[in-house]
């Protein structure tokens, strides 16, 4: 009964946000009183962004960008994934969907298919082709998410009037939150002679005019140039010193120094792929985000139009050159800038008080473990290679056979059917064996069976997180977690995937139309986002959902 009249009064709440309605006044005459849509909700992610790079580099932001976003809207400080692995693919899916990869199914950026015996990619579909180029990389769409997005939920709410588009460098940045129903996604992809923006025959049969106007003007080669400070290097005192050993770097350039000649070293870092790695990646992105808005004619109207905008260049960056670089804070005092000039045009073309945006993270990152080392503070690098031998050495040891691991992917292992079958081999019972084996094993912190994830139920802990993550067709049948701060990756630059704060805790900022000024530190997570979004539209919730709506953004 409980439950009940939360359900009640959660419905009421959502559809007296945004429904007509009738007020009884003093004089018991009924008033209809109409409250608005926003014209455009705009979702942007951060592609690896800590909640710590709001604060870290606060005092060096401008007015327009981050800060407004916190000195006019809502900062919910306290956010986190609440599913492992903390990956590219996955973050963006849960965002949209409101739900984990128990659910929505996108388990990895890649995983291992157990029924097609291969490897997949989250957004690959060979049957489409690309437009706008040629080959693997624009046969693309989100046909391997199972569940819808609030951008889904939008369109068909609106009778598909309602318009959504998604952009992003990365194919999976723009796919996936754009969701099913999609009228484009569109990515980036360079090669030596140039750069485009594409999409694929999922969403149509020929690019737009105004997309071919912008790959053909001069805008994306205008980046190919030198890539130095915003500002005086000195004053860069929230980051480490600019020459150390914890960076990638690129290709060509002896040390990973500023200033860095694009180029010059473009011939040897993949062409105009390099931009990714830049913060003028992210500047692409904001231009071609502004040349969407008239392109598409976004939040033209009074039926609500979705837009989804990530920025993928924060993540390139901090692979190669870690959290604590000068890169990383270079490319944040820029993609400010960038938000800036985002919100701006939409003060102008959409008109301020006319739209809504949240801002968050797909996942954040770890510090440098050769970093971290150096300060005596527990980290280090997984062996993968050797890992999976001491396993193999196991099995043979133990039954006779090392083929009996099909595949090693994402912390999981994958255990061959057909050959327990042949050795009539109990399958709990040989998934135990290896739980108990390499939880021995040196950097391997906890170890489950896929039957403790299915059997039980999980309400705190890493447990808790694993068994949200945990999709019972596509994941594995023993998962693996690593020590704190133990990765496995180059003795250089950042990555990210785990369960543990520096992974989980990222931004969640909204503000525009409907949204109130306030912070809180409360917990919030990552799939209360649709749901949110859903109520402020007084829409259906995406249907896989599982969080909650945010009512205390709400004005």
């Amino acid at each position: 009964m409980k439950h009940f009249f939360s359900i009640v009064i959660l419905s009421f709440f959502a559809i007296s946000c945004q429904s007509p309605q009738t007020v009884v006044t003093s004089s018991n005459q009924n008033v209809e009183v109409k409250t608005e849509n926003p014209k455009l909700v705009v979702g942007i992610v951060v592609d690896q962004m800590r909640y710590d790079y709001l604060t870290r580099f606060y005092d060096k932001y401008g007015d327009g960008g981050f800060k407004r976003m916190m000195n006019e809207g809502f900062n919910c400080k306290n956010n986190h994934f609440n599913y492992v692995p903390t990956y590219t693919a996955p973050g963006h899916t849960s965002i949209y969907t409101g739900t984990t990869p128990k659910y929505h199914g996108i388990i990895g950026n890649d995983w291992y298919d157990k029924y097609a015996k291969k490897s997949v990619y989250c957004a690959s579909d060979d049957s489409v082709e690309g437009l706008g180029a040629e080959g693997y990389v624009g046969q693309m769409s989100p046909h391997r998410m199972l569940t819808t997005t609030f951008s889904d939920e939008n369109r068909l709410f609106t009778q598909l009037k309602g318009k959504t588009i998604g952009i992003s460098l990365k194919d999976r940045g723009a796919i996936l939150p754009a969701g099913h129903t999609a009228n484009a996604a569109y990515w980036f992809t360079g090669d030596m002679k140039g750069g485009a923006w594409i999409t694929s025959t999922f969403y149509m049969t020929e690019l737009p005019s105004w997309v071919k106007t912008f790959n053909e003007s001069n805008t994306i080669s205008s980046y190919m140039k030198e890539w130095n400070t915003l500002y005086d290097i000195s004053t860069y005192t929230e980051s480490g010193s600019d020459e150390n050993t914890f960076e990638g770097g690129f290709t060509g350039k002896d040390k990973a120094t500023f200033p860095y000649d694009l180029k010059t070293l473009m011939n040897q870092n993949r062409g105009y792929e390099m931009l990714k790695a830049t913060p003028y990646g992210n500047s692409l992105t904001a231009d071609f985000a502004l040349a969407a808005i008239d392109g598409e004619q976004l939040g033209k109207d009074d039926i609500t139009d979705v837009f989804t905008v990530s920025f993928s260049s924060t993540d390139y960056v901090g692979h190669n050159f870690g959290v604590n670089s000068k890169e990383i804070e270079d490319t944040y005092l820029r993609l400010d800038k960038d938000l800036e000039r985002l919100f701006n045009g939409l003060d102008e073309k959409v008109g301020k008080g006319n739209y809504v945006v949240f801002l968050t993270a797909d996942h954040a990152a770890v510090e440098v473990p050769a970093y971290l080392q150096s300060l005596k503070i527990p980290a280090g690098y997984f062996d993968g290679a050797g890992f999976k031998k001491q396993v193999s050495d196991f099995l043979k040891a133990k039954y006779n056979n090392s083929e009996l691991i099909e595949n090693i992917s994402n912390n999981q292992i994958f255990l061959n059917k057909g050959i327990l079958k042949q050795l009539n081999l109990n399958i709990n019972d040989v998934e135990e064996a290896i739980v108990n084996e390499i939880i021995n094993y040196e950097g391997v912190d906890k170890a489950y069976t896929a039957q403790s994830m299915i059997r039980a139920s999980f309400t705190k802990g890493i447990e808790e997180l694993i068994q949200n993550g945990y999709n019972q067709k596509r994941s594995g049948d023993i998962i693996f977690v690593y020590n704190p701060s133990i990765i496995s990756y180059s003795k250089t630059g950042s990555t990210h995937g785990s369960s543990l704060n520096y992974d989980t805790h990222v931004p969640l900022l909204f503000f525009g139309k409907g949204i109130k000024h306030g912070q809180t530190y409360q917990k919030t997570e990552i799939t209360d986002i649709a749901p949110t979004i859903s109520s402020l539209l007084g829409i259906s919730f995406p249907n896989g959902a599982t969080g909650q709506p945010l009512e205390f953004v709400f004005e």
